[in-house]
């Protein structure tokens, strides 16, 4: 029988439920942490990830908010960063979440790992709005189904990945946050099943009316992605897309901008605001770190694209 999971509470920092080890190993995690993000986390996933070799395998559920858990395995490389309470993850996609509590959308989460914003963006500090998780590797959607069952069946989750059309692709990777059927076929992997946003509207999931923030974490298949959502990407919809530091093209970005009718939004540091590009040369400036990626933004629709106006309108007031 597996062992319960150790809760951690973002909030007060309180860690319960492990041994002598574990504790010490939480200690080295937040250390680490703390370190490497003078540097962007750099090595800090394959320092976890031997740590986590030496732990016994049970889960921590971490608190995220009063009405958030959210469980991965302990020590995991990519998401062990959370037990560093200073630590924001995708800093962005919060500020445009926590902007739009008011707001009746729907959250397609397009490769959501675990379910870390479906999780988020179902509790009740977000607006508890309506998500639908879509994940499609096989080692991973137990991970999200439980993520949805410990946060009581609040959110939708499908075992699919997402592309241009209705089919089957092969997922092969070899890190659970990198997982791609871009990739090369014969490189192993598993055979999943594929649609595309707008099989999402004929399938009866979502209305091609509605009001929606689509995260599409597709690992390499985001301009695909784009293609098979062009009616869902007519209705009051934003996407918000990982464009890779070490990708100096701009290859997601430059669909965006070039060949879509969306305008293409990106929060730049400098400015503190979300930002409406017509240069690509301002990713040359924001994409500092080759091993992270960075979100962009896609729009056509002129209620979001006045929200974001508004966004940084109470942004520029807070900071006077």
């Amino acid at each position: 029988m597996a062992q319960a999971p150790i809760q951690f509470d973002r909030a007060s920092g309180a860690l319960e439920g492990a041994n002598l080890w574990e504790r010490t190993a939480a200690l080295a995690l937040v250390t680490g942490s703390k370190i490497s993000s003078h540097f962007s986390h750099m090595g800090y996933i394959a320092c976890a990830n031997l740590l986590r070799k030496t732990l016994p395998e049970r889960n921590i559920a971490v608190r995220l908010n009063p009405d958030a858990v959210f469980e991965f395995p302990y020590g995991d490389g990519y998401w062990s960063k959370l037990l560093n309470r200073s630590y924001n993850y995708e800093d962005e996609l919060e500020l445009l979440f926590s902007d739009s509590i008011d707001v009746d959308y729907t959250l397609l989460d397009c490769g959501a790992n675990y379910g870390y914003w479906s999780v988020l963006v179902s509790s009740r500090p977000f607006g508890a709005h309506k998500a639908i998780a879509i994940e499609p590797s096989g080692q991973n959607y137990p991970k999200l189904a439980n993520n949805a069952r410990v946060n009581a069946g609040r959110f939708e989750t499908m075992k699919c990945a997402i592309g241009s059309a209705r089919g089957t692709a092969r997922l092969s990777g070899t890190k659970h946050e990198a997982f791609s059927i871009a990739g090369d076929p014969s490189a192993g992997g598993e055979d999943v099943p594929v649609i595309s946003l707008d099989n999402l509207i004929d399938d009866g999931k979502v209305a091609a009316s509605g009001k929606y923030l689509i995260k599409l974490d597709v690992e390499g298949v985001e301009i695909e992605a784009i293609k098979g959502g062009a009616r869902l990407l007519q209705a009051d919809s934003v996407i918000m897309c990982e464009e890779h530091g070490s990708d100096r093209s701009h290859a997601v970005s430059r669909y965006i901008l070039e060949q879509t009718p969306l305008k293409l939004i990106v929060f730049d540091p400098r400015s503190n605001r979300m930002e409406t590009v017509t240069e690509l040369s301002i990713l040359d400036r924001i994409k500092v770190s080759t091993h992270v990626g960075y979100n962009v933004f896609g729009t056509a629709s002129a209620f979001w694209q006045d929200r974001i106006e508004a966004l940084n309108a109470k942004t520029a007031r807070r900071m006077q």
